[in-house]
């Protein structure tokens, strides 16, 4: 008789980011020095590179693997860049896309107070992956949402 199991792993979220990049070992140390994240596990294909991985990162979790064209992974750097952009909540934004820089990310977004209440900023890490990072300043209600919006977004028309 069988064992009835989850649909979804004990340890996983229902949704997973999942990147593929060029030297997923380099991005996983990138990924730990700059964010924290924690490698949970790696499979190693046959010839050495990473066949998938699972970091987490605060209480989010995400799969990467090295591009392997035989499999249809492609990462940012072949595909001329990325659609995606990942948004991480930190401690601290400044000293985050700070680190990051620091470690070989391009800022693509300075660090400034937001209408919505977050202070953030945006750089593209050094596999291609956009990152918008921020932290949770101010609670801003609902109904507010519009008018700082057409505020910040629409003063000079």
């Amino acid at each position: 008789m069988s064992k009835t199991v989850n649909p979804v792993p004990e340890h996983c979220p229902s949704l997973m980011p999942y990147l593929t990049v060029r030297r997923a070992a380099e991005a996983i140390d990138f990924y730990q020095q700059v964010f924290g994240a924690v490698e949970v596990m790696r499979l190693n294909a046959p010839d050495g590179s990473i066949g998938h991985a699972e970091i987490k990162i605060g209480d989010a979790a995400i799969m990467l693997s090295e591009e392997n064209p035989a499999w249809g992974s492609q990462a940012p750097e072949t595909l001329g860049g990325s659609p995606v952009t990942l948004f991480l909540y930190v401690a601290d934004v400044d000293a985050t896309v700070a680190a990051a820089i620091q470690a070989g990310a391009k800022e693509t977004m300075l660090v400034a107070d937001r209408f919505w209440g977050d202070r953030t900023g945006q750089v593209i890490d050094p596999f291609g992956h956009h990152w918008h990072i921020g932290t949770h300043i101010e609670d801003v209600e609902p109904s507010e949402l519009p008018q700082r919006m057409a505020a910040a977004c629409y003063a000079d028309q």
